[in-house]
């Protein structure tokens, strides 16, 4: 009896390595669509390799990283070094990993007839200052999304008039389709696979063209965030999209880290609209 309890326990062990094993993962919920398409292709490989995504707004799921709750988060921002100063307190290093671009796309209403912006004009909103009489919406007042464009208009809070939050990207759309004067916030991710309710209104709206601040890159002309303009950083809004990882060990957590940078995890980058963290040169053979 005693050697049948030991093999059962023996058994029932837990294997995990790279490529199986279960995961939990923080995901900035912003991003939550290009994650979900890389999981996907990794299970078809690897079928043992379960993952549990806890998505959030990015001053929600930061805490529970830091906490060591959960230790695998996808992020737009990497730690700072008091933040990474309390993993390394507990003897656990901490890796950062850029594996795709994003840019922040600005949309208007189809029957605004005006759908150029200047950067200028975006952080004369955000201070307050703006003499026109357009507004921002932006997704959650926690958002990613907003804490970029603070920072962007060195701005520690939001303006009382000209500048908005709802409760998430559909919201955005939905509210900027029906109304003219306001400009939306959303992630180019979002806009390219955002779910059905959201894509209800996107018909309703149009993407603008941003022209960067004189003497910076994309200061000649109105771009918009198309892929080709996020992979050479022509256009203006463009944030990182970081993996973190906080395993402290060659778990499952590690393995996708690798994977999202990998040949195929890259290409899963690109087809999804966004930019890749490396292009991956191809080379032809060509025969008579």
């Amino acid at each position: 009896m005693a050697f049948s309890s030991c093999k059962d326990k023996e058994e029932k062990e837990v294997v995990v390595s790279r490529t199986e094993g279960d995961v939990s993962i923080l995901v900035d919920e912003s991003f939550s669509n290009v994650v979900d398409d890389q999981i996907a292709v990794f299970q078809s490989d690897y079928p043992n390799a379960n993952f549990k995504i806890i998505p959030g707004q990015e001053s929600a799921i930061l805490p529970t990283f830091l906490n060591d709750s959960v230790r695998v988060m996808i992020s737009s921002r990497m730690l700072t070094s008091a933040e990474e100063k309390i993993y390394a307190n507990r003897g656990i290093p901490v890796r950062a990993s850029r594996f795709a671009i994003d840019g922040i796309a600005l949309i208007t209403s189809k029957e605004n007839a005006d759908s150029t912006i200047t950067v200028d004009e975006v952080i004369s909103i955000l201070k307050g200052t703006s003499a026109s009489n357009r507004s921002l919406v932006f997704d959650n007042a926690y958002s990613s999304t907003v804490r970029y464009f603070k920072e962007l208009a060195g701005v520690k809070s939001l303006p009382k008039k000209g500048v908005y939050t709802l409760n998430s990207n559909d919201d955005v759309i939905k509210y900027i389709g029906l109304h003219k004067d306001y400009i939306g916030v959303v992630g180019v991710n979002w806009l390219l696979q955002g779910d059905a309710k959201g894509k209800d209104y996107m018909q309703q709206v149009r993407l603008m063209g941003v022209k960067n601040l004189q003497g910076k890159k994309g200061d000649d002309r109105f771009y918009k965030p198309t892929q080709n303009h996020l992979i050479s950083g022509i256009y203006p809004f463009l944030r990182n999209i970081y993996i973190i990882n906080g395993e402290g060990k060659l778990g499952l957590g590690t393995g996708f880290a690798n994977w999202l940078v990998s040949q195929r995890g890259q290409l899963i980058v690109l087809k999804s609209g966004l930019g890749p963290h490396k292009l991956t040169s191809r080379e032809f053979n060509l025969k008579n």
